[in-house]
C-alpha cells in the first residue's frame, strides 16, 4: 500500500500528540518529521482556532505545496473564509477527529478533495452566494474574478466562434471582443484565446 507522507504542525505539544497518536501505526499514513516537513502530501495543522499567525502559518506551508488540513477546536464563519483563502482543502474539528476521520480527510487531500463538516459547507456556501449577490453582481464580477462579459466572450470562444461572429451575437464591435480577451489573457498571464478556455474551463468558470 502506497503511504501518504503526513506532516503534522501543532501549536502545542500536547494537541501533536494527540493527533500524531491518532496517525501513528495507520498503514495509509507516513508520519514526517519537521525536518522532512518539504516532503509532505498533505499537511495537517493544529490549532485552537484560527488566528492571524495561524493564517500565517498555513500561507507558509502552502506555498511548500503541501495540501492542508485544518484540525480547530473552534472554528467560525470568518474563520472558515480565511482558511479558505489560505489554501486550506480539509477541515476536521478537534472533537470529530478520530484516527479513522483524519485519515478519510487525508486521503482525500492527498487526492485533491475537498473535506469540510457538512454545517460548515453550508454556511460557506451561503457566504459565497452573499458575497456574489451583494458584491460581485454590482460590480459585473464572478467568484472566478472574472466578469460577465469575459465569461460570455469565454464561453462562445469555447463553442468554436470566432471574433466576428462572436461580436454579432453579443452587440459588441470586434474592437471589443479582442479587447475583452487580450484583458483576460494579460490579467491572467495565459498564452492565447485556446490557453485561456483551457484555463477557464479547469477552473469552473465557464
Amino acid at each position: 500500500m502506497h503511504r501518504i507522507p503526513v506532516y503534522v504542525h501543532a501549536t502545542d505539544p500536547i494537541s501533536w500528540t494527540g493527533v500524531t497518536g491518532q496517525l501513528a501505526g495507520r498503514p495509509e499514513i507516513r508520519l514526517l518529521s519537521e525536518s522532512d516537513a518539504a516532503n509532505a502530501v498533505v499537511t495537517l495543522v493544529v490549532a485552537d482556532a484560527l488566528t492571524a499567525q495561524t493564517a500565517q502559518t498555513l500561507r507558509r506551508l502552502r506555498r511548500e505545496q503541501t495540501r492542508l488540513v485544518l484540525v480547530p477546536a473552534t472554528i467560525d464563519d470568518s474563520q472558515l473564509s480565511t482558511a479558505v483563502e489560505c489554501g486550506v482543502v480539509g477541515v476536521v474539528r478537534r472533537g470529530e477527529a478520530s484516527g479513522n476521520r483524519l485519515v478519510e480527510v487525508i486521503l482525500a487531500a492527498s487526492r485533491g478533495e475537498g473535506s469540510v463538516p457538512a454545517d460548515l459547507l453550508g454556511r460557506l456556501l451561503n457566504q459565497m452566494r452573499r458575497l456574489q449577490r451583494e458584491v460581485l453582481d454590482p460590480r459585473g464580477l464572478t467568484l472566478g474574478g472574472l466578469s460577465t462579459r469575459e465569461v460570455d466572450v469565454l464561453r462562445l470562444v469555447a463553442d468554436g466562434f470566432e471574433t466576428r461572429e462572436i461580436a454579432t451575437k453579443l452587440s459588441y464591435s470586434e474592437r471589443t471582443v479582442k479587447n475583452v480577451m487580450h484583458g483576460i489573457t494579460t490579467r491572467l498571464h495565459l498564452r492565447n484565446r485556446a490557453h485561456a478556455v483551457a484555463y477557464a474551463l479547469r477552473h469552473d468558470l465557464i
